[in-house]
């Protein structure tokens, strides 16, 4: 059993076809074909289904495929760590959609300006899947929100940023100096799906404060939020780092008086995987 072998399975596993996984992998699709064949071959068993549109994994396939991924990052690891010179390697970090484009970027380029022979792969995820992949390995650590339920995983809040209320440009609220939570209260609400923690940060505040908010529409983007607003479709809150950035005449960004609605942001790691000096300088400029 090679580490190559390992590769090329965990490639066909998790794309599901041959033709992509032999890209991924930088080979031909019959030398990929072949070495799986080997493969097969030496371990006695067949790993996969093969079917018209693709395929999939057998039993025996489904019981390597954890200990495989766990194999690659075991070797990936080693070899960091004999290569760790704090400049060179690679780093991989998550973070949920309402943090990443508006958080992320900037701390990119400075890194890179400190270390430009280091390698950076950036994943955008939602809550459980970035917690998923911190896990099991995929991802050195993770940029969230909190309120978190995860166990063994090292968990350190960042910052606290305001919710802001976004509203069309033209709306009457819009020209009040002072906006209360019972201003808002009988009005749509325009919010992300359920997948989005920031929904949850939301409609918390709202029902701690005895307002339960209505939501007419939902959807999987910040952005499309921020447009549907503008299109009188309802109001929302949205984090400050995506207000910031917002030079849309077509709405305009509130602090409600009183309590404020707010999130906290955390970094979330896995403390028994290794910690490169490269990484550890990534957590020092978040």
């Amino acid at each position: 059993m090679e580490i190559d072998q390992l590769r090329h399975f965990v490639a066909v596993a998790e794309l599901g076809n041959f033709t992509h996984a032999a890209r991924q992998v930088g080979l031909s699709q019959s030398a990929l074909s072949r070495s799986m064949a080997k493969f097969e071959e030496e371990l006695g068993q067949p790993l996969f289904e093969r079917q018209s549109r693709g395929v999939s994994l057998t039993d025996a396939g489904k019981l390597l495929f954890p200990k495989a991924k766990q194999i690659l990052t075991l070797a990936a690891e080693a070899k960091s760590e004999i290569s760790d010179d704090g400049q060179t390697g690679r780093i991989r970090i998550g973070a949920i959609p309402t943090i990443l484009p508006y958080y992320l970027p900037p701390l990119l380029r400075q890194f890179s300006d400190r270390y430009p022979a280091a390698k950076v792969m950036v994943r955008e995820e939602t809550t459980d899947g970035l917690l998923k992949a911190i896990t099991d390995g995929e991802l050195d650590l993770a940029i969230m929100a909190l309120p978190l339920s995860a166990k063994y995983l090292d968990i350190d809040e960042l910052f606290e940023e305001e919710l802001m209320l976004v509203l069309p440009a033209d709306s009457p609220l819009a020209s009040k100096k002072q906006i209360r939570l019972s201003d808002i209260e009988s009005m749509p609400f325009v919010l992300l799906n359920e997948a989005h923690c920031l929904t949850d940060n939301i409609v918390s505040f709202c029902r701690h404060r005895a307002f339960d908010p209505e939501a007419v529409e939902r959807t999987s983007q910040l952005a499309t939020v921020q447009e549907l607003v503008s299109l009188h479709h309802g109001i929302s809150m949205v984090p400050a780092m995506a207000a910031e950035l917002d030079s849309s005449p077509r709405r305009v960004y509130r602090s409600l008086v009183g309590v404020k609605p707010t999130r906290k942001i955390a970094v979330v790691s896995n403390p028994y995987r290794f910690k490169s000096k490269l990484l550890q300088a990534f957590r020092r400029l978040l």
